[in-house]
């Protein structure tokens, strides 16, 4: 008698599982990034983009989507291939005076964005009637203690943790009961609202903002020193790229909600708006308590995110523009400088912001547009590396990453020099 013939299981489910387990051993890098992109400045730009401008701002979503992903994967790429960061790379191909350019620009762009993260703290203890002082003082407090106290496997557990809490944007948005045909409509082309030349004035310098939040200079340098301070390995690579796209795409996907709860809301209202903390105020008459207060909290886990990363990025490049070592997996003693740096803009920022005549939030479309500025340089160099057939072997850029990041250069040069015309004469 023959043998009844016993069904075999699928062959791929193994595969699949192993595929998972590999991707998910290499995962946090590029989604830390990318989310922490909308920090408390990111939030407050959005918010006001939102308010002054409606549903038409988020046509600019889809196309800074796309460069974040682009640039993002680059960066990452550089890293595990040539094994050192970006800021090494600029140090060892072009000197010391390129390296203290570029990380001076860094510096004040970061502070300026980890004032407005301090600031968001402060504000959103008032809100919620906490002491400000105190608040600000024990968020930085904490923020000190993952990083100092930690290693790298507890401050990326952390921070991932603390990205979950970006869905209350998707909550607020939808309390606001906002025009979603119209929303997802803006996405392909933006529609639905007088044209002025005040307007498009507002357009423009509000856009630089957008893009100068969400694509990043500090995030370029984070996301390779981070990435290499994981010790990702070559072959793995393909599965750190996926994860950048991912993490490009769920950090605008939060980011098209804070728009819409404020166009929804604030815009069709005519709601005039400076900050993101008068947004969270502002929306509760029209969408609720809830939807304020939760927005409310979104921002003050976005200002502890801000607070931890973009200090780490300035004291990432700092540790790889100048050779010395910098290491979340170091003991204080060993990476004294990177700590030093570290706390120093946590102390700086948080002494600031207690400052109560400071007008702070004043300066978050600023802020932004100061990061965009610096973003042409760094495109630069970061293509430059990634073009490298010598440097980058058969990882070299292919046709469409290399001449849509220069393309996207070009226009971010040109948008810059109109936003700083526009800001001195009317259209």
């Amino acid at each position: 008698m023959k043998k009844a013939l016993i069904p075999s299981r699928p062959r791929f489910i193994p595969g699949f599982w192993k595929r998972v387990i590999v991707f998910l051993s290499i995962f946090g890098p590029a989604t830390i990034t990318a989310m922490a992109d909308n920090d408390a400045s990111g939030v407050a730009t959005y918010a006001v983009a939102g308010a002054k401008l409606g549903y038409p701002i988020l046509f600019l979503l889809l196309i800074v989507t796309v460069l974040l992903g682009i640039t993002q994967e680059m960066g990452i790429r550089l890293t595990i291939v040539t094994r050192r960061g970006l800021a090494d790379l600029i140090r060892e191909r072009h000197g010391v005076t390129a390296s203290v350019f570029i990380f001076s620009a860094l510096f004040i762009a970061n502070m300026g964005i980890l004032i407005v993260d301090a600031a968001a703290v402060e504000v959103m203890a008032e809100l919620f009637h906490i002491p400000p002082a105190p608040m600000v003082i024990l968020v930085c407090a904490i923020a000190y203690f993952v990083i100092v106290k930690g290693n790298y496997k507890f401050t990326q557990y952390f921070m991932l943790v603390a990205c979950l809490f970006f869905i209350v944007y998707i909550i607020s948005a939808v309390k606001a009961r906002p025009d979603w045909g119209l929303a997802l409509g803006n996405l392909l082309y933006p529609h639905g609202v007088a044209v002025t030349s005040q307007y498009l004035r507002d357009f423009l310098i509000i856009g630089m903002g957008v893009l100068g939040t969400t694509v990043t200079s500090w995030g370029q340098f984070f996301i390779s020193s981070f990435s290499s301070d994981k010790k990702i390995e070559k072959g793995k690579i393909s599965y750190s790229q996926l994860e950048t796209y991912w993490g490009a795409f769920l950090t605008d996907f939060f980011s098209f909600f804070m728009v819409v709860a404020t166009a929804a809301t604030l815009f069709i209202h005519g709601v005039a708006l400076t900050s993101g903390e008068q947004a969270a105020q502002a929306i509760q008459p029209f969408a609720g308590n809830l939807a304020g207060e939760l927005f409310g909290i979104g921002i003050l886990n976005a200002g502890f995110m801000g607070l931890v990363v973009v200090s780490l990025s300035t004291a990432y490049a700092f540790a790889e523009f100048f050779g010395v070592s910098g290491s979340l997996d170091d003991s204080f003693k060993k990476s004294k400088t990177f700590y030093i740096i570290y706390l120093f803009q946590l102390i700086l920022a948080c002494v600031i912001v207690l400052f109560p005549q400071v007008s702070l939030f004043k300066i978050i479309i600023a802020t932004q547009v100061i990061s965009a500025f610096t973003l042409p340089p760094i495109f630069y160099y970061l293509i430059r590396f990634t073009s490298d057939k010598e440097l980058m072997g058969e990882f070299v850029n292919n046709a469409f990453q290399k001449y849509f990041a220069i393309i996207c250069t070009v226009l971010i040069v040109i948008a810059s020099i109109f936003t700083i015309a526009s800001l001195f004469m009317k259209f």
